[in-house]
């Protein structure tokens, strides 16, 4: 027997516990994908109401109304305005909070006059109790002539009773005719002639809101769109007026509904919230508290990701050469070593960051702090274009682009999130440290300073970081005025209850993010490695046996021993490489930097990852077995002497230029294929890598110079 499939909307406004009970009813049977058109995440998930009806639950973002003011808000109107639309559902769980219910039900009614059917989950009940709140079920849903469920998503209390409500809903048991609120005959008139010239059978109200937002419809052809238009034009539809009307008509209808179905208790004194955010929120403990969590959070990425990265490292790397000892000398032998398994192991080092990110983001969700921070730093960080949210990115870019540009997800406004995801990787990020350590090492003297409190170097590594974030501001500035915003950027939202966080969830999250990078980020991982790899192996013709050949003749002329001789192969065969080939070519654009061919060999290589820059120069240079000893190759680059000028290879003007090149550079795939993946196009990252890399070439020209 077949079952019967069905689409069940989950609607309601932010943080009222959709996830809770979206997980409560799918479980692990999820996915995420996209809406359609929009880079706003869409999550799917499937369950069985009865063994004989399978419904597919869309959670959409949260929304406060079909009057949108965000991209977010956007993605619920364009597909509850479109009957045609693939993610219109049959029915609708709309999920509000208990603590907050009139402020809740704007959206409701709107969904009701919509006709779809739809079931009232009310969440939060538990905390509605504690601050004195009671609900006379009952007397609601004969009010609203809807169901009304309490729910609790964290312990999935009532989640079988909204199960039963969904099938009555099947059953054709709920209302589907009433509506909260009565069109004007003003808008009556527009509103028949839009019904009559849609290709598709609209309700009221859908057809009052094609006439309020027929340009913003992507789903509306240009003659549509031009239809309406004249349309109200003729029947001089007032717009704003409308909109504000409508509002005030649905409070007037919903409020006396609420006031007679919930009993308030006074309670004494502030709540447990109230008192805490006189603390949290304050104007001067709030941002030390902010920033102390965010160091935390920091330090944690930094360090406890540290152990098993290091782990995954060495696993790989034994890994590597368990296959090598196994498998014969061959090409195929090379590329599963050196190309596949390396960028393998590049996607899954990071992993652990991504999961300790995401975990420590969630709890904050979860717990409602979040919210506070939005509010916070919001006007702050809106001066260069981005939100109270980006503090979470910019931070987190510290540690590493990739789980930052992947947080920016919590920040709801297009606009700002596309600006956090352009600027972020200009904040350092600890794949530069290996690379300003060499350079720093070479190019500043270990000077104490101020008493032997501070010394040089350690000013120049801090020089370095503050200068990448004066450049993440400036950038910020400069996108505020070029991207065009697609809603107003003002800050709308409502403090929750603070609360445990709910770990299914947490987990959830955190599982989800990991998977979304491994499978769509890494398979561009793989493939740039691959190329790499084979870019860096071979050569024109025998040019890379001739090389080995040659570099053997000049190892026994120069009497270098073993490591020695293998080292000096490795250079030569790197310098007859496509690789190789590519570096000298391209030297003529970087001469004016101060850096030669060798130097632009390792600028391609370490557009994989940062720190690939140190093990692509110790190879140039002969010294492959000092691993990441850094002194051997800090003296190379201090001995090293062109043969044909007798001048010094490596200068201290050319370590500095090297310093802001890499402070403003895009060299790592990763972070770009992750911008990909967030942007659903390669439009952004090119122009990521377009102006990253300008900024850091004039920028290390102007330092060459002035060195």
């Amino acid at each position: 027997m077949t079952s019967k499939r069905i689409k069940i909307a989950l609607l309601g406004n932010p943080n009222v516990g959709k996830s809770s009970i979206f997980n409560q009813l799918t479980g692990l049977r999820q996915k995420v994908g996209n809406f359609p058109g929009v880079t706003v995440d869409k999550k799917i998930g499937s369950c069985h109401i009865t063994k004989d009806i399978e419904a597919q639950i869309i959670d959409f973002p949260g929304t406060y109304s079909l009057y949108p003011t965000s991209s977010d808000e956007r993605v619920v109107l364009n597909s509850f305005s479109n009957p045609s639309s693939e993610d219109y559902p049959d029915y609708v769980v709309y999920v509000a909070d208990a603590t907050n219910l009139e402020r809740h039900l704007l959206l409701l009614s709107q969904v009701k006059d919509l006709h779809i059917p739809v079931v009232l989950a009310i969440n939060m009940a538990d905390l509605a109790i504690k601050q004195g709140i009671s609900i006379d079920i009952d007397r609601l849903s004969e009010k609203l002539k809807i169901k009304a469920i309490e729910v609790n998503g964290r312990s999935g209390d009532g989640i079988s009773d909204l199960n039963k409500s969904i099938i009555d809903l099947i059953d054709g048991k709920g209302d589907n005719t009433s509506h909260i609120y009565t069109a004007t005959s003003e808008e009556k008139k527009t509103i028949d002639k839009i019904k009559e010239f849609a290709p598709q059978k609209l309700s009221n109200y859908q057809a009052l809101l094609w006439a309020h937002h027929y340009n913003e419809l992507p789903f509306l052809d240009d003659s549509q769109k031009t239809f309406i238009e004249k349309t109200t034009i003729e029947d001089d539809f007032k717009y704003m007026k409308y909109q504000i009307d409508e509002t005030l008509s649905r409070y007037n209808t919903l409020s006396p509904i609420v006031n007679n179905s919930i009993t308030i208790q006074s309670l004494e004194g502030d709540s447990l919230s109230d008192k805490i955010d006189k603390i949290v929120t304050n104007k001067i403990w709030g941002p030390i508290i902010f920033i102390s969590l965010l160091m935390l959070v920091f330090q944690s990425i930094f360090s406890w990701a540290s152990v098993p990265m290091d782990l995954i490292d060495e696993g790989m790397a034994t890994l590597n050469e368990a296959v090598k000892n196994v498998m014969p000398e061959a090409w195929y032998t090379d590329l599963i070593t050196d190309g596949i398994l390396s960028g393998l192991g590049g996607v899954i080092i990071f992993v652990p960051q991504i999961a300790i990110l995401f975990f420590l983001i969630s709890l904050m969700e979860e717990s409602g702090y979040m919210a506070r921070a939005v509010y916070m730093f919001d006007r702050i960080m809106a001066k260069f274009g981005m939100s109270g949210r980006s503090i979470v990115s910019l931070i987190s870019g510290g540690a590493c682009a990739i789980p930052a540009v992947m947080a920016a997800r919590t920040i709801g406004n297009w606009k700002e999130r596309m600006i956090t995801i352009m600027v972020t990787p200009l904040i350092s990020c600890s794949a530069r440290i290996p690379v300003y350590a060499i350079l720093v090492a070479f190019a500043v003297p270990n000077t104490p300073i101020l008493g032997g409190l501070l010394n040089l170097q350690g000013v120049a590594f801090m020089g370095l970081y503050l200068l990448g974030i004066v450049a993440t501001l400036l950038a910020g500035i400069v996108f505020k005025l070029i991207l065009k915003a697609d809603a107003p950027t003002f800050l709308a939202m409502e403090l929750p209850s603070y609360k445990m966080p709910h770990w299914k969830n947490v987990g959830l999250t955190v599982t989800e993010k990991v998977k979304t990078f491994i499978i769509e980020a890494g398979k561009v991982i793989m493939m740039v490695s691959i190329v790499l790899w084979a870019l860096a192996s071979y050569g024109p013709g025998d040019s890379i046996e001739n090389a080995e050949t040659i570099a053997k003749q000049e190892s026994v002329e120069k009497g270098l021993t073993d490591a020695q001789t293998e080292d000096y192969i490795a250079a030569k065969q790197l310098e007859a490489s496509y690789v190789g080939i590519m570096g000298k070519a391209i030297e003529p654009v970087f001469a004016p930097l101060g850096y030669d061919w060798k130097i632009s060999i390792a600028l391609v290589t370490s557009f994989a990852a940062r720190e690939v820059f140190v093990g692509t120069m110790a190879t140039i240079y002969s010294i492959g077995s000092a691993g990441e000893d850094i002194a051997p190759l800090k003296e190379k680059l201090t001995g090293a002497v062109d043969p044909s000028t007798g001048k010094h290879e490596f200068t201290v003007a050319t370590a500095f230029s090297l310093m802001v090149f890499y402070v403003f550079a895009m060299q790592c795939m990763s972070t770009l294929a992750v911008v990909k993946r967030e942007t659903k196009s390669w439009k952004w990252p090119l122009i990521q890598f377009t102006y990253m890399s300008l900024l850091a070439y004039f920028g290390a020209l102007f330092t060459y110079h002035i060195f």
